[in-house]
């Protein structure tokens, strides 16, 4: 009985959060074509695993636009292969989990809204033009 009411519950509440997900996206930063050049090149080693729904995931999402990001999305939700690569890679399947690649080719895998936005601000802290 109280399984029916969490999904029935997050059924009605979907809408809500996709319609917060697409018209809370923040317009991104601006930068210089060479800065932003590095920071995609920082960012081609990273993978965020996530929930559409999920508010913590909105949450890294938000800020990944804000900083203008072009991070990979990989939905642990509805598709398998990913789901399993969460969870052989980072030991649980909890969203958002940040994949972050090493130059050496070892991963980190980083849970945690507040920690993967600090990252984040702290990978993207080159001078920025705010338009």
């Amino acid at each position: 009985m109280i399984k029916l009411f969490f999904k029935a519950l997050r059924l009605i509440l979907m809408p809500f959060m996709l319609l917060w997900a697409k018209l809370g996206t923040p317009r991104g930063i601006v930068r210089t074509p060479h800065i932003q050049h590095e920071i995609d090149t920082k960012c081609r080693k990273l993978a965020l695993y996530h929930f559409k729904t999920c508010p913590f995931c909105i949450k890294v999402r938000h800020e990944m636009a804000r900083l203008s990001l072009p991070i990979v999305l990989r939905d642990a939700q509805h598709d398998p292969k990913h789901r399993a690569d969460l969870l052989d890679g980072g030991g649980k399947i909890q969203t958002p989990c940040l994949q972050i690649t090493d130059p050496a080719g070892g991963v980190q895998w980083l849970y945690e809204s507040k920690e993967i936005i600090s990252y984040l601000q702290a990978l993207s802290s080159a001078p920025e033009i705010r338009t």
